[in-house]
């Protein structure tokens, strides 16, 4: 730490605690700088050079300081918020938590801040992102568990309000949005259960009202048409509780034409299918093979068996953050489109 750093941060560490919040001016007076200099740095202008900048963010970090959100309104028109709308009842292996660990990532540069809007996708799907929209309280939003013809789309696009979706529409409307090849990954899950002289195949898939679940299906009626392949039905998806999957799984794994092969589209939900198989007497490798997507590398550690190709969502969250930051930047929305592939594990 150079001389100027060490002695501001002495000077923080000595002082009285603070009564009122910390503003520009008292970082100010902390690194004997100007108020305007103080603010560029903090909005990481070009023209202040870089230990300036981090000289004044560590004050920054020190002190505690946030940015007025109100003042910042008033004078710019902006809030500096990116609304995230994440449903209550997708925090399973670490869904919302590793989105919101790449959303910060990529915000930690710059002026934004997080701000994540909570909604339960059994009620209303609308009703966040007009909250978001009435009360103005954000400059860009991040929306997932897109569906074909999602209303939200179609209201943001309306609304002129610059956003990313975690998935795509079926629609014609072009807009930003961050996606996993789940067809790729269905159509190679079955190939790779082909491949083990797997012939009976069940497919535990996601809810069919969103975008993805055709995709998937896709996907796998393509690989079991190129292997020659039969489907066993399950007829539950990723949704249904955990026991629901788990009870399930056993009655199909009961019955005599069983099938020897599953697909599954959750890490979450492949914990209860393999509890299932276990609950039914039977054992991967031997009586049948399970493939699954995963977003943090934990089903091997449940069985070794299990064949995992990773979605990752932090790469999700990053890419999502880029994409409505450039919209709020007026790139146009067919530039701020990608696609990530499985990877699958050794």
């Amino acid at each position: 730490m150079d001389d100027d750093l060490k002695q501001s941060t002495k000077a923080i560490e000595s002082s009285a605690p603070a009564k009122e919040r910390p503003t520009l001016k008292t970082i100010a007076f902390m690194t004997g700088l100007g108020i305007t200099t103080v603010s560029r740095a903090l909005k990481d202008a070009p023209d202040i050079g870089a230990d300036t900048k981090e000289r004044v963010r560590m004050v920054a970090r020190q002190l505690g300081y946030q940015p007025n959100r109100a003042g910042v309104r008033l004078r710019t028109g902006k809030t500096n918020v990116i609304a995230l709308v994440l449903s209550i009842d997708e925090e399973i292996m670490g869904f919302s938590s590793q989105i919101i660990f790449g959303v910060s990532e990529v915000l930690s540069n710059t002026p934004y801040h997080i701000v994540v809007t909570p909604h339960s996708h059994s009620k209303d799907p609308m009703q966040a992102v007009r909250y978001i929209l009435e009360t103005g309280s954000a400059d860009g939003v991040i929306i997932s568990r897109t569906e074909p013809d999602d209303a939200r789309v179609k209201l943001l696009l309306e609304r002129g309000m610059p956003f990313a979706a975690h998935g795509r529409t079926a629609s014609s409307a072009v807009h930003p949005y961050h996606d996993f090849d789940n067809e790729t990954f269905a159509r190679q899950a079955v190939e790779k259960l082909a491949q083990r002289g797997r012939r009976r195949i069940a497919l535990l898939a996601p809810p069919s009202k969103l975008t993805y679940y055709t995709h998937t299906r896709d996907g796998f009626r393509a690989g079991l048409r190129a292997h020659g392949l039969m489907e066993m039905p399950f007829d539950i998806d990723i949704d249904a509780s955990l026991e629901t999957i788990r009870r399930a799984t056993e009655e199909l794994m009961r019955l005599p034409d069983a099938p020897d092969g599953i697909v599954c589209s959750a890490g979450s939900a492949a914990i209860a299918v393999h509890a299932g198989i276990e609950a039914a007497d039977k054992q991967l490798g031997r009586d049948l093979d399970l493939v699954s997507k995963e977003s943090i590398p934990i089903l091997n550690w449940i069985s070794p068996q299990i064949i995992t190709a990773r979605e990752d969502f932090r790469i999700a969250g990053r890419e999502l953050a880029k994409a409505v930051i450039a919209s709020i930047d007026g790139t146009e929305p067919e530039m701020l489109q990608s696609v990530s592939q499985p990877v699958w594990e050794d």
